[in-house]
Order: structure tokens, then C-alpha cells, then sequence
């Protein structure tokens, strides 16, 4: 297949280009500037009508604006850059290739930030347009992760690197997690055959391992990552509550928000997207992605 990657140098495309390559693909790049990345060709932004779209059997829609987490961005950026992208892309290449995968979020499902109605917004866009020749494809992974990106686990693992103990103990939650792997499997899959075997012009998938993983067992991983015994401290929940309602009025780091997304479950079913590949699991285990992630930065 000859597939067209948007967000080519990002993390996800970089780590996809690998991947698809050596599986014999030929891939194609469409980002602001050129990177590194072994594709085949490279166009920016303004030169969609130069790219020979007939040539092209699928797209991989990776370019947008990511979730801030230091909420400095301006709400609209997030419109202008993820709906607008793929507006503009559509537009170059809707009804001329036969598969369009797009990379919305999780946090489209029940999210209220910026960065989650603006990936709704982009999804309703695609959902609007669908019915021609093009079949879209839309992923929602949960947190990415990958050698050359922790993505939100940095935290998680300055704590055990500073040898603290993990005071939330108490709280046995679970979270899905994407190794980049499976992503680039499933994205392989979804630009070949398995897109036809899926019914409709249009389907949504939540994209995530097979097993959710629990922040204490997470501690555990990273310990062991860097050689170290992992400090779980099980405080009572009560007590831990109380404290982050005093970081509320003292403006500390642990307060009731923060611990409400520390200890928050956050579990994701993956079994449609499965079905529709006709897979019975996704190729890589979520703690041996979590092993390859981690040891990449005891290096």
C-alpha cells in the first residue's frame, strides 16, 4: 500500500513509518516541516494539490494540536489547528483514496476541555462528509506511549527516579494505556483489508491494550525499569483527602482535582475494534509495551 501520513514527524507517525515500512508500505509525509523519518516523499500544508492522490490508498490523519496540560493555550487554537486540518485535508483528498484513519482522542467520549470539543467537532465534520467512495476510520486511543515518548507517565516515574514514596497507595484504579506498537497495527490494518470487512462508510473505534494497568502495579514496572524497589505507601484515603482539600486553600501541588485524576479509574473496552479486525488480541501485552517504553529512558 502507498499511505499518506499527516503528522508524519510527530511521535506517532515517526514510530509509524518504521513500521509500516518494514512491513513493505510505502509511505508518504504531509507535515509543516520536513523531519528525519525514512518516507518516501514530503509536501507542507500548502502543497496538498501537488500530491498525486491517485497514487495514494490511504490516508493517516495524526496532525492536530495536542491536549495542554499547563492550560495556556488558546481555547480556539484547538479548533482552528484540529478541525480545520482536517477540513483542509478532506477537502484535498476525500472521494480519491479508499481508506481516511483518523486520530481523534479518548477524551472525545465525555471530555469538557477545548482540546475534547474540538476533536468532536472533527469527528462530526468526518461523520458529516461520509458516504462516498472514501471509507473513514476513526481511532480514539487512550495515553500513547513509546520508546522516545512517556507521554503522561513522566510524572509517575520522577517520583520513583527521586525515590519517594507513592502515598496513594490506598487506591487500587486501573487506566488503559496504547502501546505505540499495537497503534501502528491497528492503523496498518485499518488502511488494508480489515477496512473493508468492517461494514459502513464511517466507524469510531476506542484504541487501547487488551488489559487496563493499576498505578500501583505501574510503580512496580517503573521500579523495576530502573532497578529499585517500589515504595507504595497506603495512607488512608481519608486522610489523603483531607490533605488535598488543604492544598486547595494553600495552593499546593496535591489538591482535590489533582487527586481526583491521580486515583480516577480509567478502564477502556477495545473488544469492538477487535471484532472488527478479527483479531482475539491486540499483539502486544500492556505491560510488555510498558517494560519497552520504560527501559528505553533507563538507557
Amino acid at each position: 500500500m502507498t499511505i499518506l501520513i499527516s503528522g508524519a514527524y510527530g511521535f506517532v507517525g515517526s514510530n509509524l513509518v518504521r513500521y509500516l515500512s518494514e512491513k513493505g508500505h510505502r509511505c508518504l509525509a504531509l507535515d509543516v516541516a520536513r523531519g528525519e523519518a525514512p518516507y518516501a516523499a514530503f509536501w507542507n500544508w500548502d502543497e496538498l494539490a501537488q500530491i498525486p492522490w491517485n497514487e495514494i490508498d490511504a490516508v493517516v490523519h495524526l496532525a492536530g494540536k495536542a491536549h495542554d496540560l499547563k492550560k495556556v493555550s488558546d481555547p480556539e487554537s484547538y479548533f482552528t489547528v484540529n478541525v480545520g486540518l482536517t477540513e483542509k485535508l478532506w477537502a484535498a483528498c476525500g472521494g480519491k483514496v479508499e481508506r481516511f484513519v483518523y486520530f481523534s482522542s479518548i477524551k472525545a467520549v465525555d471530555g469538557d476541555t477545548p482540546y475534547a470539543r474540538s476533536k468532536v467537532a472533527a469527528e462530526g465534520f468526518l461523520a458529516g462528509v461520509a458516504g462516498g467512495r472514501t471509507q473513514i476510520r476513526v481511532v480514539r486511543p487512550c495515553m500513547i506511549h513509546g520508546p522516545g515518548n512517556k507521554g503522561n507517565l513522566n510524572l509517575l516515574v520522577q517520583v520513583v527516579r527521586k525515590g519517594i514514596p507513592w502515598p496513594l497507595a490506598a487506591w487500587e484504579n486501573k487506566r488503559s494505556f496504547t502501546s505505540v506498537a499495537n497503534a501502528c497495527a491497528v492503523v496498518e490494518a485499518l488502511c488494508g483489508d480489515a477496512a473493508r470487512s468492517a461494514s459502513g462508510p464511517y466507524q469510531v473505534f476506542a484504541l487501547c491494550d487488551d488489559e487496563a494497568v493499576g498505578t500501583n502495579r505501574l510503580i512496580e514496572l517503573i521500579a523495576e525499569a530502573m532497578g529499585k524497589k517500589a515504595r507504595l505507601w497506603r495512607f488512608p484515603k481519608g486522610l489523603m483527602r483531607f490533605m488535598a482539600r488543604v492544598g486547595d486553600f494553600l495552593h499546593l501541588p496535591l489538591n482535590t482535582e489533582r487527586l481526583g485524576k491521580l486515583v480516577e479509574d480509567n478502564v477502556v473496552d477495545n473488544s469492538p475494534l477487535l471484532r472488527a479486525l478479527g483479531w482475539k488480541s491486540m499483539p502486544v501485552r500492556a505491560e510488555d509495551g510498558l517494560r519497552t517504553t520504560l527501559c528505553s529512558f533507563m538507557v
